[in-house]
């Protein structure tokens, strides 16, 4: 059944009900939500507002979360509960088949600046590879009727990730204030879960890494940039995603909370440490013969090196390279915690190009 919102000022030892009030129109509420859409209760960056689809409608809201899943939020206006539900799931339909260079394009028409950029600015983090892999549609209202309600807990019944909120505006003297309710808990799940779609990735050029080296971890950027090597390990996990890069391979190295520092071509495969070989002027040379700032060693004084803890070296002819202190870094760049992974973020590939002064900044 609707729920009715009630709020109650403590004066003394006698609860005061404040007084439900009208909103002037629910484009107020709209710009509310457009302004702050935290008021749902997540973050959430709004990247478009009355975004015109391919079948000549207007979607209110069009917001995307952390995880790179968009949201759909649609205001029930004066409509009439079938009109609105079935007028969210059109907008669904095509939600749905938006790809990444869609929806990107979608929010650098509605916003201020390029979309990593917000995205980085609001979840301190780089836009995911995948975007749109789930989609979440939202009717908000300022009050539920039975008959929306139980539209949306049939469909919510086979796995349509559908939810209505509803907000209460409030009075108090000169004060005012907004109350919200959700029909069905965020935490609630769907009885039959939809299931992940297939996700839109970014398409991937076949040639471009990202590694990230962890200076100052058993291992020195120094030595790596000198002697043109990247390395990582001290567990498999670590290891793992470096052992993965083919000889020639275009890599961007990142220091973590410093920035990019060069780009390269890989020489050879990784090897342990202990086996590893560079290549300087004068042809090859053994890594851990050559005066170095760091050990490579992460195993205990007197434990066993294995592949597990040791570290795994690739060599690499430097194209430009910098020290530590010259790394570059925009907000909205592409980081991630494994050693390495394709590279596929334009936006980051784009602004690489241009920093390091590579051919494909030519052909942008």
């Amino acid at each position: 059944m609707p729920v009715e919102m009630g709020l109650w000022r403590i004066d003394g030892a006698r609860p005061r009900r404040l007084t439900a009030g009208v909103l002037p129109t629910e484009q107020t509420l709209e710009s509310y939500l457009a302004t702050d859409p935290s008021l749902l209760g997540e973050p959430l960056l709004v990247i478009g507002r009355q975004v015109p689809t391919a079948y000549g409608k207007y979607i209110d809201l069009l917001a995307i979360d952390g995880d790179g899943n968009l949201h759909v939020l649609e205001l029930k206006r004066d409509r009439t509960p079938r009109e609105v539900v079935a007028q969210i799931l059109d907008y669904a339909s095509w939600v749905a088949g938006l790809d990444r260079d869609q929806v990107i394009d979608l929010a650098n028409r509605h916003l201020d600046e390029p979309f990593e950029t917000a995205f980085d600015s609001l979840f301190d983090s780089s836009p995911p590879d995948e975007l749109n892999a789930e989609l979440t549609l939202t009717i908000v209202a300022t009050n539920l009727d039975p008959s929306s309600e139980r539209i949306v807990t049939y469909l919510r019944g086979f796995g349509v990730p559908i939810n209505a909120v509803f907000f209460s505006y409030l009075e108090d003297d000169e004060r005012r204030y907004l109350a919200r309710s959700w029909l069905v808990a965020g935490d609630e799940p769907t009885s039959r879960p939809a299931g992940k779609r297939s996700g839109k990735r970014a398409d991937w050029n076949g040639r471009d890494w990202f590694v990230s080296f962890g200076d100052g971890l058993g291992r020195s950027w120094e030595d790596g940039e000198r002697y043109g090597f990247v390395s990582a390990g001290g567990d498999a996990w670590y290891s793992r995603t470096l052992r993965s890069l083919p000889v020639g391979a275009r890599v961007f190295v990142h220091i973590p909370k410093a920035g990019y520092v060069a780009v390269g071509e890989t020489l050879a495969t990784a090897t342990r440490f202990d086996e590893a070989q560079v290549r300087l002027d004068d042809g090859w040379q053994p890594l851990a013969a050559l005066p170095l700032h760091a050990t490579y060693r992460h195993a205990a004084e007197g434990a066993p090196v294995t592949d597990d803890n040791s570290e795994f070296v690739v060599p690499v002819h430097w194209l430009r390279s910098s020290p530590r202190s010259g790394a570059y870094w925009e907000k909205g760049m592409f980081a991630n915690q494994n050693s390495a992974c394709k590279l596929r973020q334009e936006f980051t590939l784009e602004r690489l190009a241009r920093h390091f002064d590579l051919d494909d900044a030519a052909a942008e």
